[in-house]
């Protein structure tokens, strides 16, 4: 009733190629332009480190807001 041959199931064999193998050169291509475009690094600003540093522990709240008070201080001065 259903047999024609092999001429419909080999058919559907190769389609099923096909399907994995567009498949898989989709992911490639998405992988490729991903990794092909250059990342611009984050920059912080001095504010930012010198919060950073101190969740981190690197230095103290002393330091912090000496650090603090000079970079205000020459920010103030260049506006």
């Amino acid at each position: 009733m259903f047999y024609d041959g092999g001429l419909f199931m080999g058919g559907m064999h190769w389609l099923g190629w096909i399907f994995w193998l567009g498949l898989i050169v989709v992911l490639v291509l998405v992988v490729l332009r991903r990794g092909g475009e250059p990342r611009q690094p984050v920059r912080e600003t001095p504010h930012e480190i010198l919060r950073r540093r101190l969740a981190n522990g690197e230095i103290g709240a002393d330091q912090y807001e000496q650090s603090k008070a000079l970079l205000d201080r020459d920010t103030a001065g260049k506006t």
